[in-house]
């Protein structure tokens, strides 16, 4: 006579079925099967930073590391870096979410018509918040239960979003004229010297972190991301995990949207243009696998920051963008090429 598993134990086994699919044929975990060093590539990220700050305290030393100049640039890193965060979870599991752009640009216009605004900061946060989840409800649903591929289905809603944000704002600027609201972009609102918004993306990160790493859905994530069938073997609601992970994204983007509207103090149309490409970028130089299963939350903070430092450094010094985004393409090449390096050495 069989003994009755309790629910506990039934999550515990479950959890074990989860973790195999994660290790090689021999029985290896994964990560150690591909050979990587996670602290070794977060140590040549930090080094990499290491190098950007000395360039830019070399070329513009009174501006670039005045106190001011380094508030800004971890400002603007906060609001392409709580997309990141959600971009890497997407990324982890196999898929890919061409659509978080619009996604920013239409929560964030969204929250600044007038008649959102009537209701002050309580209405566009959760305006903007509503709007993320429910673009991120639609892409989910897409993909997890109408079996669309998820490049298909994003980029499907990042020309339904744009277009969207473009008919509430017919071209123009909204203005925001809550003080509560822009009142978190003023240096007086900093807490310790940091501004709200580094805070709010600290918070993220350590969720984000936490989520990924100590958590059983971020286990199924990485098993989603390493093998669908065979997570679907050992019991994992693949869909339904796909549904839950294009929510996740497109919270982050409702909680950019609401950063960047503190921000920039107005909402647009323009509003998260080609954040796309920059929070897809961050999340693979910071060692996040394009192929899926594998992710790191801390590597692509770092290389959020790597962006947004090449971007203040050639600011500073009247680059043209052209050249600074040959540098950005340069960078994301050479953080393929080595992913695809270590993976082959792994096998070897």
């Amino acid at each position: 006579m069989t003994q009755p598993v309790s629910p506990a134990q039934r999550q515990q086994q479950q959890d074990g079925q989860v973790a195999a699919t994660a290790t090689s044929p021999t029985g290896q975990p994964g990560r150690r099967r591909l050979g990587l060093r996670p602290d070794v590539r977060n140590l040549s990220l930090l080094g990499v930073l290491a190098v950007l700050v000395a360039v830019g305290g070399f070329t513009k030393p009174e501006q670039f590391l005045d106190s001011s100049n380094l508030q800004l640039v971890l400002t603007q890193a906060s609001v392409i870096g709580v997309v990141t965060v959600g971009m890497t979870f997407v990324i982890t599991s196999g898929g890919i979410d061409l659509s978080v752009g619009a996604i920013v640009a239409l929560a964030s216009v969204w929250a600044t018509t007038l008649a959102t605004q009537e209701y002050g900061f309580a209405g566009i946060l959760f305006t903007a918040v509503v709007v993320g989840l429910a673009c991120g409800l639609v892409n989910g649903m897409l993909i997890a239960y109408g079996g669309l591929v998820p490049f298909i289905a994003t980029l499907a809603m990042l020309a339904s979003a744009r277009g969207l944000a473009l008919q509430i704002t017919d071209g123009k600027t909204q203005i925001v004229t809550v003080d509560s609201v822009l009142d978190l972009g003023i240096p007086d609102s900093y807490v310790l010297g940091i501004p709200p918004l580094v805070l709010v993306f600290a918070v993220v990160t350590v969720v984000g972190w936490l989520l990924l790493n100590r958590t059983t859905f971020g286990r199924r994530t990485v098993a989603v991301g390493g093998n669908a069938e065979a997570a679907r073997l050992a019991g994992i609601d693949v869909r339904r995990q796909r549904l839950y992970l294009y929510l996740l994204s497109g919270l982050c983007c409702g909680i950019a949207a609401f950063l960047l509207v503190v921000l920039s103090g107005s909402g647009q149309n323009t509003n998260g243009n080609l954040y796309e490409l920059d929070a897809i970028a961050a999340a693979i130089i910071g060692g996040t696998l394009l192929s899926g299963g594998r992710g790191t939350i801390v590597g692509s903070v770092l290389g959020v920051l790597v962006f947004t430092t090449i971007t203040n450094i050639f600011a500073l010094n009247n680059l043209q963008s052209d050249v600074q985004q040959i540098a950005k393409g340069a960078i994301i090449v050479a953080a393929v090429l080595v992913q695809r390096r270590t993976a082959r050495d792994g096998e070897t």
